[in-house]
């Protein structure tokens, strides 16, 4: 049953042009030709770049982290058993009635009790170090690949002419920078997956999850079809605005907000250029129409532009964000990850001004009392300076 299935999947009219045989893709007179076969490689190249993230992350991005004063946070708060349990197995947001409740149970303020909670929650998400060590490690790979995309395919003849993409489809050959960009990006892809489960959740946690499968999906696709050459054309668009973006969480994660305001512009305009303007106008142009200049419409031609569709609408979700990230940028000069959830961000500031407030007030009560002064200014009676 399995190899009648197999037999199947792999007929020629689902992956090749018409009149088009796998033996004509067999490799021949010292000509090499992609093989499904070839993407085995990128699972242990997967975990293989999971190693390297974690020692990139220990001894390249935490030191880099602590460079720009970012310091692992130890969140402590005061064990309360009555408050714990109601957090574990009730919720992490009491209603108002249950706040009354357990502040009357713990003999506390409702005010305490609710700091309690907010201190609690922000005990359990991810600080800035692990945020910061996430988007440097993109940040690295996404430079290292974009380089190399770019010396591999600076002197390739269907960059400049679109039209060789398709000259000679699917007799293609496959060149060695073409196995090594594909594999390499498509085993980063993998670990990105695999990694889903540690990484920082944010709110579009299902749509990379749709993102990374769409990808993985696309280029297994392309490979196996022989769609090399339009392949690393997508891919290259793509590569090249991500190295901003990540390079902009990095400074903000450090607090250097004008640097990372300024890194926004540029990845905004990259992201704008690349992906809702090139990208549908260049390289769906180049999928759609070019094709049906040599081609007749098969099964994987409409396949693979189905999937590039589906990456365009991607595209303008992720568009509808970066305008609302820029528009808070314009009118409150502050960059703000809208993909997290905006109330834990805020929750995280409030805690750090009660904390700035406690400490003024306390440095305040502490100096009046050496000034023979009450909290509110007013003389002390003799004898009781210093209680």
């Amino acid at each position: 049953m399995f190899q009648t299935f197999k037999d199947w999947f792999w007929l020629e009219r689902f992956w090749l042009p018409p009149a088009i045989k796998w033996s004509d893709l067999e490799d021949h007179d010292g000509l090499v030709f992609v093989k499904p076969s070839h993407l085995y490689m990128t699972i242990p190249y997967a975990f293989g770049l999971l190693i390297i993230r974690h020692f990139f992350e220990k001894f390249i991005a935490t030191p880099l982290a602590k460079t720009f004063g970012i310091k692992e946070e130890v969140r402590k708060i005061i064990p309360n058993t009555v408050l714990e349990t109601f957090y574990k197995r009730s919720t992490s947001k009491p209603s108002e009635d249950d706040v009354y409740g357990l502040a009357k149970k713990c003999n506390l303020t409702e005010r305490q009790v609710e700091r309690w909670f907010r201190s609690r929650r922000n005990q359990d998400r991810p600080c800035r170090m692990k945020k910061f060590q996430e988007a440097c490690w993109r940040f690295a790979f996404y430079l290292v690949i974009t380089v190399a995309g770019i010396a591999f395919l600076y002197d390739k003849p269907w960059v400049y002419d679109l039209g060789e993409v398709w000259n000679g489809y699917p007799r293609q050959p496959l060149l060695p920078s073409q196995y090594w960009y594909y594999i390499l990006e498509m085993s980063f892809y993998c670990s990105l997956l695999l990694s889903l489960g540690s990484d920082v959740k944010r709110k579009d946690f299902f749509a990379h999850v749709i993102h990374h499968l769409a990808a993985l999906s696309l280029m297994s696709f392309s490979w196996c079809a022989n769609y090399i050459r339009s392949g690393t054309l997508v891919m290259i668009v793509h590569d090249v605005a991500d190295i901003w973006l990540e390079s902009a969480k990095m400074f903000s994660y450090a607090g250097w907000k004008q640097t990372c305001n300024t890194l926004f512009f540029i990845f905004s305009a990259i992201f704008f250029i690349s992906r809702l303007i090139i990208f549908p106008f260049w390289i769906l142009y180049c999928t759609l129409v070019i094709p049906m200049l040599y081609l007749e419409p098969f099964f994987s031609y409409i396949f693979l532009n189905l999937q590039l569709m589906v990456l365009q609408i991607l595209h303008l979700y992720w568009g509808y964000f970066i305008l609302k990230m820029l528009k808070r940028c314009i009118f409150t000069k502050k960059i703000q990850d809208v993909r997290s959830e905006d109330e834990e961000e805020y929750e995280e500031e409030e805690e750090e001004e009660e904390e700035k407030k406690e400490e003024a007030t306390k440095d305040k009560e502490r100096d009046c009392l050496k000034n023979g002064l009450g909290p509110d200014r007013s003389l002390l009676p003799n004898g009781q300076h210093g209680r």
